[in-house]
Parts: C-alpha cells; sequence; structure tokens
C-alpha cells in the first residue's frame, strides 16, 4: 500500500515516545509505502484534492530517521490510505484541513480518521453524547454560571475545548483566591466557551488512557501518574505512564462506545478515564502506544496496521 500520513514536522517528532513513528515503523515493515506532508500540504485545484509532500524511507538511525525524496505533488485519492496526524490546536486551520479530507473522500480517498468525525468529535465536548459514564459536567463562556458550578461541586477543573497535552487547565475551588482572575483568564473575560468538570480524586491512581482500534479495545491501557503536586496526568505536563491490563469498567466503557466511534468513521481513538468516569475521547492523533508495546510487549502499531490494511481493502 502507498499510505500518506498528514502530521507535525517529522523533525519535531521524539520518536522514541511518538504514536505516529510506531505506525510508520510498522507499515514500512510490512512493506508499505510512506509519504509525509503537513497539513499546509494540502491543496485544491481544478477541484481535485492534492498533497504536497515527500516519499520518506525509514533509515534505523535514532538522530536522522529519515530520508525523504524531492517534493511531489498527489492526488489524495490516489493512496491507499491516508493517515490523519496532525496535533490540535484544533484551530481554524485544522477545520479548514477536515473539509479538505471530506471532499477528498467524496472523491475516493480513503481517510483515518475521516474529516468530517473529526468536525463533529470535539475531544472535550464529545463527551456529552455519552453523560451516564461522565462526571458532572458543565460547558459555558459564562464566568458566572462557571463560578456556580464550581461552587455546587466544590473542587473543580476548568479547561478549553480546543487544547492538548494539558495544556491551561485549572484547578480550582470555591475559596481560592485566585477564582476570578482564573475565571477571567480561561473564558477570556465571557468570550471563549470552556468546559468545567467535578475533581476526581483517583486521578492520583492515572489518568488512564484507553486505545479504541477499529471498534475494538486494546487490552491494556496506559495509566498517567501526575508528579507529587501535580493536578494533570499528561506525559506532556511531566506525568508518568505505566501500563495496566484494563479494569472492568475500563472495558465496559469502552466496549459501549466503541460502535458509535467506528460507525462514525473513527478507525483510532484514546478514552481517557479516571476512575470510575470518561472524561475526554481523542481522535485527533491519539498517542501511547509505545509505552504500553515497551511495558507490555503487545504491538498496538501492529494492531493498528491490522485496522488500516482492513479499511483500505
Amino acid at each position: 500500500m502507498q499510505i500518506a500520513f498528514i502530521a507535525d514536522p517529522l523533525d519535531s517528532f521524539k520518536i522514541y515516545k511518538d504514536s505516529t513513528f510506531a505506525m510508520m515503523e510498522e507499515a514500512a515493515r510490512r512493506g508499505h509505502q510512506l509519504f509525509a506532508l503537513e497539513a499546509h500540504g494540502l491543496l485544491v485545484n481544478a477541484g481535485t484534492v492534492y498533497a504536497d509532500g515527500c516519499d520518506i524511507t525509514l533509515t534505523g538511525q535514532a538522530d536522522a530517521w529519515f530520508s525523504r525524496s524531492a517534493p511531489r505533488r498527489v492526488a489524495l485519492a490516489d493512496f491507499d490510505a491516508v493517515v490523519m496526524r496532525k496535533d490540535p490546536p484544533f484551530d481554524a486551520e485544522y477545520l479548514y484541513a477536515t473539509h479538505l479530507l471530506t471532499l477528498a473522500e467524496n472523491q475516493g480517498a480513503k481517510v483515518f480518521n475521516r474529516g468530517q468525525a473529526l468536525r463533529d468529535y470535539n475531544e472535550k465536548l464529545a463527551i456529552l453524547r455519552h453523560p451516564t459514564w461522565t462526571a458532572p459536567t458543565l460547558v459555558s463562556a459564562q464566568s458566572t454560571v462557571l463560578r456556580a458550578f464550581v461552587g455546587e461541586q466544590g473542587d473543580t477543573i476548568l479547561k478549553p475545548l480546543d487544547g492538548m497535552g494539558g495544556d491551561g487547565i485549572f484547578r480550582v475551588s470555591p475559596t481560592d483566591p485566585n477564582l476570578s482572575v482564573i475565571l477571567e483568564t480561561i473564558t477570556q473575560r465571557d468570550s471563549r466557551t470552556v468546559m468545567a468538570q467535578r475533581y476526581l480524586p483517583a486521578i492520583v491512581q492515572g489518568d488512564k488512557r484507553i486505545l479504541v482500534i477499529d471498534g475494538v479495545p486494546v487490552g491494556y491501557c496506559l495509566a498517567r501518574i501526575p508528579q507529587t503536586g501535580e493536578t494533570r496526568g499528561n506525559l506532556a505536563a511531566g506525568g508518568r505512564g505505566e501500563a495496566r491490563p484494563l479494569s472492568a469498567r475500563d472495558r465496559e466503557i469502552a466496549e459501549a462506545l466503541a460502535p458509535s466511534l467506528k460507525a462514525a468513521g473513527l478507525l483510532l481513538v484514546g478514552l481517557d478515564v479516571i476512575g470510575e468516569h470518561l472524561t475526554e475521547i481523542n481522535v485527533t492523533s491519539p498517542t501511547c502506544f509505545r509505552e504500553i508495546t515497551d511495558q507490555t510487549g503487545l504491538n498496538v502499531a501492529g494492531l493498528m496496521l491490522d485496522a488500516l490494511e482492513r479499511a483500505a481493502g
């Protein structure tokens, strides 16, 4: 197969932990041809969606881990599979890219995850589709409404709707002397919508990333355990990753959501679960392949390539 990966700049990859690299490595091992581009390499000319990028070859070296061909332009529909792996923020440029991906799908391209699904499943707001599994949650841009929720719930997490890696997250309480300025800051004075969730003390045991591939939960999750004195378990915020078998509750949540996620065109999803509760549904560039594989021996990238090969036909 010829597989196009839409990702952040290759030079920025930390290949020892990068899930996109793990997919590329597994694809190359199976003999597939790799093509890489950034989202701004998508374009439409005479109605056809093209990709401006390069063929890449993996070198097996730690530093100069790839070599690339001269740039070339290829119709997106000419690839056997297109894998969208650009990291958030989900800004206007990201949104435009999903529209071009949808247009390419209409022209025969096989895109994973689908452009429409990426638009429909905001990684924070998507949990609102599944209230059975979530902790008390509020979405608002109004500081007065958010303050009332903090007063009701007590210990509360506030987070923006377009970030990743724990960026912009605050933990507050009704008696926090900085609550007013935090609300002003995170809502940009009542002009930006944010999410508030009741703080879950189980975070100290880890914010669990559960991967669902082609509607099937991976048997191990990665519990991202916060540093001492830190609220966020995100690896990008210094959390420590510990692979664990799925608990009965983890599996119950994953299996309940899996059919609808697959039906929406989401080949790969990362569910975030703290304790007994679903907190996020990650669809843009779910990670943790490397950590789970390194600690358990389970070839997560292999499961993903199996699914990609099936989906690409």
